[in-house]
């Protein structure tokens, strides 16, 4: 498996509907209306705001590719070593983190138009 870049990594995180890029604290953050689902602490890593289930099951997948992030005593994210894993990946995970911080009737919308299940 051939790793990702940032700026692939960049191009998935914009490509979600109304996915914007901003600072924060210093690092860049990807937002849907204000709420962060992924930042970039450095140029080799993604923090992306998916379930703690999802985290777990990603470490439990490939834990070189994939880590547990705490923010205090709660588990916050995966951090996502992005040499290590595959473009399709990516995307399902920075999706899934978009779908947890888009209002409802976004994500309602984006799940019809991909014909997700609700």
């Amino acid at each position: 498996m051939t790793g990702v870049t940032l700026e692939i990594a960049r191009s998935l995180a914009l490509a979600l509907p109304e996915a914007t890029e901003q600072d924060h604290h210093g690092m860049s953050s990807f937002r849907i209306r204000g709420k962060i689902f992924a930042t970039v602490p450095d140029p080799g890593h993604l923090r992306i705001m998916v379930g703690e289930d999802e985290i777990r099951a990603c470490v439990a997948e490939d834990p070189h590719a994939f880590s547990e992030l705490y923010w205090g005593k709660r588990l916050a994210c995966v951090t996502v070593q992005l040499s290590e894993v595959g473009s399709k990946r990516l995307s399902e995970l920075l999706t899934e983190a978009w779908l947890r911080k888009a209002p409802a009737s976004v994500a309602r919308e984006f799940r019809r138009r991909a014909g997700y299940a609700s």
